[in-house]
C-alpha cells in the first residue's frame, strides 16, 4: 500500500469511527421518533417540515462548499500561507452568516406558502402544524452554515475526529427533544432538540480551531480573491445540489398525495438505507478528498488514478453485500428496529416497502460519493453538475410513471434507477480524466463481490424461511451475522485481495 493509500485509510478509519457513532446515534434518533410519532400525520408533518431548513442549508452552506473552500483553502495552507487562509476562513464564514440569517427570515416570512408547495394534500391542521415546525427549525440552517464551515477547515488540516464526532452531537440534542419534549409538546419537541442539536454541533468543534490556531478577522469583500474563487467553484455545485433537493421536494410532494404515513415511511426507509452509506461511503470520501485534492494541486495524475480505483474497489466491495442485506432482510430489520410505541406492524410493511426498492440504489450512491469528490478535487464541479440533472430528469419521469401503480415503492425505485444512471455517467466522464480506472482489475473485483452477496443472499433467503427464531431482534442479528460470515468465505474462497483493504481501512491498520 503506498503512502497516498495509507493516508487515506489512516482518515477514514478515524472518520468512519465517528460515523459510526454519528449513525448508531442517528438511528437511535429515529427509532426514538418513531416510537414516538409513528408514521401518523404528526410524522408527516415533522419530516416533511425539515425539508425547506434543510434545503437551504444545503444550497447555501452544504456540500457545495465544502467542495470549493476545501481546495481552495488547501492551496493557501500548501502556499505555507497561513494568513491568507485565515483570512480566506473568516471572509466565507462572515459571507456565510449574511446569507443564512437573510434566507431563513425570508423562509420564516413565506413559510405557510413554501409549506403548502411542498405538500399540497396536508390536511388544514397537518398543514399547520408543518408551517409551526418550518419556522422552528428554520434556525438550524444559520448555525449549521457556520458549523459546516469549521469541518471545511479542520478537514483540509487533515483533522477529522471533531468534525466527525459533531454530527453524534447534533443526534444526541434530537434524541433528547423527542425523549423528553414529544409526549409534552407533540413533534415540536424534537423540533426544539434538533436547535439544540445544532448548536452543539457547533460548539463540539471549536477546540480543533483553537488547536490549529484558527485566527478570526472582521472580514467581509467579495472582491478578496479567494472568497471569489471558492464561489465561483461554488456555483456550479450549487446548481448542482439545487438539482437533488428538487428530487427530494418532488418525493415529498408525490408522497403527500398517497395518505397518511407515506412521507414518513419514505423518510424512515430511506434513512435505513443511508446507515451503511453514511458509516463507510461517507467516511471514505471525507477522508480521501484532502488526499485527492493535494494528488490533483501537485498535477500527480497517476497517484491520483490508483487512489481513486482502490478507493471505489473498496466502496463496492461493502456497498454490494449491504445493498443485498437490506433487500432480503428488510422485514426482521424493521421490525427490530422501529416495531414499538406508536410504529405498528401497517408502518413496519409500508417502511419495509419502500425499503425493497431503495436497498439497490445503496450501490450507486456509495459510488457517487467517491467520484464526486474526484471531480471536484479537480476543480470540476460543473460536471457533476450535468449529470445530476440529467439524473433529476430520469428521477422525475419515472417518479410520475411508477407512483401510480406501485405508490411508494414506486418512488423509491424511481430514485435507485435514477442513482445508477447517475454514477454510469460519473465513472464514464472521469476516465479520460484520471487515465482510467483500474480497467480488469476493477471489472473482476466487482465480479467476485458481487457473486459472493449472491452467495450470501441465498443463504440469509434460505435461513428466514427454513429456520425457527423467534422475536425480530434475534431473528435480524442472526440474519446479519450469517450474511457476514458467508460473504467474507465467499472472497475469501474467489480470492478477492479487496479484503485486506476494507479490513485495514475499518480496523485502522494499515
Amino acid at each position: 500500500m503506498n503512502s497516498s493509500h495509507r493516508q487515506i485509510a489512516r482518515a477514514a478509519g478515524i472518520v468512519m469511527a465517528a460515523f459510526v457513532a454519528s449513525r448508531l446515534l442517528g438511528l437511535a434518533r429515529d427509532v426514538v421518533i418513531a416510537a414516538r410519532l409513528g408514521t401518523s400525520d404528526a410524522a408527516d408533518a415533522y419530516w416533511a417540515a425539515f425539508r425547506i431548513p434543510d434545503t437551504i442549508y444545503v444550497l447555501i452552506a452544504g456540500g457545495a462548499l465544502a467542495s470549493a473552500f476545501i481546495p481552495t483553502f488547501a492551496g493557501y495552507l500548501a502556499r505555507d500561507d497561513r494568513e491568507g487562509a485565515w483570512r480566506l476562513a473568516s471572509g466565507v464564514i462572515n459571507l456565510l452568516l449574511v446569507a443564512t440569517v437573510v434566507a431563513a427570515v425570508l423562509a420564516e416570512f413565506f413559510a405557510p406558502s413554501l409549506t403548502f408547495a411542498l405538500a399540497p394534500d396536508f390536511g388544514p391542521e397537518k398543514y399547520a402544524l408543518a408551517v409551526t415546525l418550518v419556522r422552528v427549525l428554520l434556525i438550524c440552517p444559520v448555525i449549521f452554515g457556520v458549523s459546516g464551515l469549521m469541518m471545511g477547515v479542520l478537514n483540509a488540516q487533515q483533522q477529522f475526529f471533531l468534525p466527525g464526532l459533531a454530527p453524534s452531537a447534533y443526534n444526541v440534542g434530537i434524541i433528547l427533544g423527542a425523549w423528553l419534549l414529544i409526549p409534552r409538546l407533540g413533534p415540536m419537541g424534537a423540533a426544539i432538540g434538533a436547535v439544540v442539536g445544532a448548536l452543539l454541533h457547533l460548539l463540539v468543534q471549536l477546540p480543533g480551531l483553537v488547536r490549529c490556531g484558527m485566527r478570526y478577522m472582521p472580514v467581509l469583500s467579495l472582491r478578496d480573491p479567494g472568497v471569489r474563487r471558492v464561489l465561483w467553484l461554488m456555483g456550479p455545485r450549487v446548481f448542482g445540489l439545487a438539482v437533488v433537493q428538487i428530487n427530494f421536494l418532488v418525493e415529498t410532494n408525490l408522497a403527500s398525495r398517497l395518505g397518511t404515513g407515506a412521507v414518513a415511511a419514505l423518510n424512515y426507509a430511506w434513512r435505513v438505507m443511508l446507515l451503511p452509506q453514511g458509516v463507510f461511503a461517507q467516511g471514505v470520501a471525507t477522508a480521501a478528498f484532502p488526499t485527492f485534492a493535494e494528488q490533483a494541486a501537485r498535477g500527480q495524475t497517476d497517484a491520483m488514478r490508483e487512489a481513486l480505483a482502490a478507493t471505489l474497489r473498496a466502496i463496492f466491495f461493502v456497498a454490494i453485500p449491504a445493498a443485498v442485506g437490506l433487500f432480503v432482510l428488510r422485514v426482521p430489520l424493521i421490525q427490530a428496529l422501529f416495531e414499538r410505541g406508536k410504529f405498528m406492524g401497517t408502518s413496519t410493511e409500508a417502511v419495509a416497502l419502500a425499503l425493497m426498492f431503495y436497498a439497490p440504489g445503496l450501490v450507486a450512491h456509495s459510488g457517487i460519493e467517491i467520484v464526486t469528490r474526484a471531480f471536484y478535487a479537480l476543480h470540476d464541479t460543473r460536471t457533476p453538475v450535468y449529470i445530476g440533472v440529467v439524473a433529476m430528469l430520469a428521477n422525475l419521469a419515472l417518479s410520475l410513471s411508477l407512483i401510480g401503480p406501485m405508490q411508494i415503492a414506486g418512488l423509491a425505485l424511481a430514485n435507485s434507477i435514477a442513482a445508477f444512471v447517475e454514477l454510469a455517467l460519473l465513472l464514464l466522464l472521469i476516465r479520460p480524466r484520471v487515465g482510467g480506472l483500474g480497467g480488469a482489475k476493477t471489472w473482476i473485483a466487482l465480479s467476485k463481490a458481487t457473486l459472493s452477496a449472491l452467495a450470501m443472499a441465498v443463504v440469509v433467503v434460505s435461513f428466514l424461511g427454513f429456520a425457527t427464531v423467534p422475536g425480530a431482534i434475534l431473528r435480524a442479528g442472526i440474519g446479519v451475522g450469517i450474511g457476514g460470515v458467508v460473504y467474507t468465505l465467499a472472497l475469501l474462497l474467489v480470492g478477492a485481495d479487496e479484503v485486506r483493504l476494507v479490513t485495514r481501512m475499518i480496523l485502522r491498520r494499515v
